[in-house]
């Protein structure tokens, strides 16, 4: 049986996602979050086989998260859970250890294949998303200027286009809201914006805010 730790803020798509997998009898969920915090414990304490990690959540969030759990130990096995389709989410995450990658639109089937192929030290990607992927690889694609971001910048973008504001992305990276001012003047100055409202039209054409919570 292999132990999945389920990060996802939506209560009510934790419990689906674990009587789907459950009912697999191959999979046994033997923890689950609502945060990118409290995985960071849970992934220490639990040792799971697995993690399936959501992007978008309150405060780090599960880009930053799965840096931090794979920094301490990348012997983790991490697989990204997400409404994203566009390739700067998957690329991200790739690259710093993430072995796997799906939409919330896959069927179960997928899913509990997805972590079986992990679990034995395989990777899987979504067949559509590694497609996208191949794709921006061949000549003629255009730059997409988020590509260039750093990875701290890119975080703060994320927590940008989510509506904090200095003081609480700060907090939230242990970072000065001086070294986040600085960097906010960067992220201007890279993607060729005016202001923040520039800023998030760019996050909303990347897939970088989900609706769901725009309001948090």
């Amino acid at each position: 049986m292999i132990k999945v730790l389920l990060i996802d803020d939506h209560a009510l798509v934790r419990t689906g996602i674990k009587r789907l997998l459950e009912d697999s009898q191959q999979v046994k969920v033997i923890a689950e979050t609502d945060s990118g915090e409290a995985s960071l414990k849970m992934a220490q304490d639990l040792k799971p086989d697995v993690i399936l990690m959501d992007v978008n959540m309150p405060g780090i969030g599960g880009v930053e998260a799965s840096r931090r759990i794979l920094q301490r130990d990348p012997t983790q096995k991490i697989i990204i859970l997400t409404i994203h389709t566009e390739q700067t989410f998957p690329k991200r995450l790739l690259e710093i250890g993430a072995k796997g990658y799906l939409t919330k639109e896959c069927d179960i089937s997928e899913m509990v294949n997805a972590i079986t192929q992990v679990h034995k030290g395989g990777s899987y990607i979504e067949p559509r998303i590694a497609q996208k992927l191949a794709l921006s690889l061949l000549p003629g694609n255009e730059d997409n200027p988020v590509d260039r971001l750093s990875r701290r910048e890119f975080q703060v973008m994320l927590m940008i286009s989510h509506g904090l504001n200095n003081n609480e992305i700060s907090e939230k990276l242990c970072l000065s809201p001086k070294t986040i001012s600085t960097y906010r003047s960067r992220l201007l100055e890279k993607l060729g914006a005016h202001n923040e409202v520039d800023l998030l039209k760019i996050a909303v054409e990347q897939g970088m805010v989900e609706f769901a919570h725009s309001e948090q």
